[in-house]
């Protein structure tokens, strides 16, 4: 017979394992945090245990191994959050990104084609999708989409210096020292060497 003490006993465990659940999570986080990466990922893989399918858990912990430049785990670690989410923004610019930075322009294009697919789509999307495009020498297309990802955010310096980069690519100075300029107004540091460059 389970008496009301059992029943109170069982419940009791069952809290001490989900709040033990949470802190392992909640570690993660307070690790990444603190950029103690190592730790952050070991605390994730905990959590992970229990509940290996937790999209946040398995992005946060891609993001850690991306800070430690383990390009492989954090590929694996986004694209198992992306099979549970398939329209996570986050996610898909990370993975955008991600190959962005280990020069796979193809991959970075197709993850940042599926971000501004996603309703309410931040200007990141397109300004990763122009990277993409500028780097594979698609010059209108790249274009368009810094127009677009520009217009959305107009106080970008990052993303007026790139499309000032483009327009020096297609012999367009006077446009390229505009967007310089503008990138530079906007605090983007790299803008000042641009403009002794072309500008001058």
């Amino acid at each position: 017979m389970i008496t009301i003490k059992s029943l109170l006993s069982l419940l009791l465990i069952a809290l001490m394992l989900v709040a033990c659940e949470e802190s392992s999570s909640t570690q993660g986080d307070y690790y990444y945090n603190e950029g103690q990466y190592e730790e952050a990922i070991m605390a994730y893989a905990s959590y992970l245990e229990n509940r290996p399918n937790n999209v946040k858990a398995l992005y946060n912990k891609g993001r850690a191994h991306e800070e430690l430049n383990d390009f492989k785990q954090a590929e694996e670690s986004f694209k198992l959050a992306l099979k549970q989410d398939p329209k996570n923004i986050q996610v898909l610019l990370s993975l955008s990104n991600l190959y962005h930075n280990n020069e796979r322009p193809e991959l970075a294009l197709m993850y940042a084609d599926n971000a501004v697919q996603v309703s309410g789509a931040p200007s990141t999307a397109y300004f990763l999708k122009a990277r993409s495009m500028h780097r594979l020498g698609n010059v209108d297309e790249a274009l368009r989409e810094y127009n677009t990802a520009i217009k959305m955010s107009p106080k970008n310096g990052q993303m007026f210096y790139y499309r000032g980069m483009l327009y020096v690519a297609t012999e367009k100075v006077s446009e390229a020292c505009d967007d310089f300029k503008s990138a530079a107004e906007n605090g983007f540091e790299q803008a000042d060497e641009a403009i002794k460059n072309y500008c001058q």
